[in-house]
């Protein structure tokens, strides 16, 4: 069982929205929210989880609200905070942005989708594509005599309709990676990681059947073949349409999907990364009147990959003014806001090395306070690449009409938190 109401506040503490779903908490509870929360941020014992008297107040904020779920009951917290996000994600896909003023221009959308989302502490219909098509954004233009169950809150199926047709069908794959990395000043490697998702957007008439073979290295085991070019897959985490228990069994990733966007599945690789790209500096101070700052980089993917967008972002000390730049490719800029210089480069072939110099002035007394130097970031997308050498070996699409269809697959590599420390 999860919650007996679920109540929105403002910043203040005041309810917009209240939904009492076994009416054995008071309206009166809720008051005693906001001082608790505050009395236990004083004390330092602030937790997510709050209780006064026999009621428990399970919160999280998102923006200038509080969305509270109260119990009287041990209920399962994790199945309570699950509910909570996903309500933030329903609304934030019906209202675009999910604050106090869309909250209360749409009170009676959200009544709406707060029955349905969840009916005696029980969740409910929680998918928003599948709401999205009996809970319009025009709720007075309902028509009447529609008021049947949708075939998809009783299916099997819950997250695909019936009925479903295109003229070209498409099957769409992005695999997305992001690359996670922290190297120290003497250019060790402290933390390389890959997160990887895959994509789909789906484009098929009809109640399709897809399975989907990566080049899985326990798959690659069952099968006897080579494991040279396969990669080992850790964390996998699967949309919910994904058929779990035959995955278990052969590893085979087979599924129904939701018409439209959404991710299949995301998973992570602990393996050590060389640094795609690769950052040098020196910064000199010259009798504490001005600094240069010169920085190289170089492209460590194969030559026939580029990088786009590549943004370099380099500290600089918070008292420096005057700025002067000179690079080899692409443009420099000086954000004061944030201390940082950012050496933009369009396109970043594989191999290539490039420079750049910076020239600040630094006021005649030096700052007595030692600054630390943040680290040097870096933003960038190489598409056609993936770093964990991962592969789509094949999507076969079946549905009992028996039409053809095409998938299409897009690797893609881009940068996640890629930090280089320069002290």
């Amino acid at each position: 069982m999860s919650a007996s109401a679920v109540f929105i506040l403002d910043v203040k503490g005041k309810p917009l929205i209240s939904r009492n779903y076994k009416g054995d908490v008071a309206m009166s509870e809720i008051e005693h929210f906001l001082p608790l929360l505050m009395q236990r941020e004083e004390e330092g014992a602030l937790a997510p989880l709050l209780s006064h008297g026999r009621v428990h107040f399970l919160w999280i904020k998102h923006s200038n609200l509080y969305l509270v779920a109260t119990t009287l009951k041990n209920a399962n917290a994790s199945l309570v905070y699950s509910f909570l996000y996903k309500t933030v994600e329903v609304f934030s896909e019906y209202f675009k942005e999910l604050e106090e003023e869309s909250i209360r221009d749409n009170f009676v959308i959200v009544y709406e989708l707060l029955d349905e989302l969840m009916d005696f502490g029980f969740p409910q219909t929680t998918d928003s594509k599948i709401l999205q098509e009996y809970i319009t954004q025009q709720g007075n233009k309902l028509e009447t005599g529609k008021s049947r169950v949708p075939p998809t809150v009783t299916n099997a199926v819950s997250w695909r309709s019936e009925g479903i047709k295109y003229k070209k069908n498409e099957v769409f794959i992005d695999v997305i990676e992001s690359v996670n990395l922290l190297v120290n000043a003497n250019g060790s490697v402290l933390l390389s990681e890959i997160v990887g998702t895959i994509k789909l957007k789906v484009f098929l008439s009809g109640m399709p059947e897809l399975r989907l073979g990566l080049n899985d290295r326990v798959l690659f085991e069952l099968t006897g073949r080579s494991k040279n070019k396969s990669v080992e897959l850790e964390d996998v985490k699967f949309h919910q349409c994904v058929r779990l228990s035959r995955f278990d069994n052969d590893r085979t990733i087979s599924f129904i999907p939701p018409d439209g966007d959404f991710e299949l599945m995301s998973y992570r690789l602990s393996t050590q990364v060389k640094p795609l790209i690769w950052i040098e500096s020196v910064i000199e101070k010259f009798s504490h009147s001005r600094v240069e700052i010169m920085v190289k980089a170089k492209g460590q993917f194969k030559k026939q990959s580029v990088a786009n967008g590549v943004e370099i972002s380099v500290p600089v000390p918070s008292d420096a003014d005057s700025p002067r730049f000179k690079t080899s490719v692409g443009s420099a800029k000086y954000v004061p806001e944030k201390n940082v210089v950012i050496w933009s480069i369009k396109s970043f072939p594989g191999g290539k090395e490039y420079l750049m110099r910076a020239h600040f002035g630094l006021p005649s007394v030096e700052k007595e306070e030692m600054e630390g130097r943040p680290p040097i970031g870096v933003k960038f997308e190489i598409p056609y690449f993936t770093v964990s050498g991962i592969q789509v070996r094949y999507m076969k699409i079946i549905e009992k009409s028996g039409y053809q269809a095409l998938p299409w697959v897009r690797y893609i590599t881009q940068s996640g938190d890629y930090q280089l420390r320069t002290s």
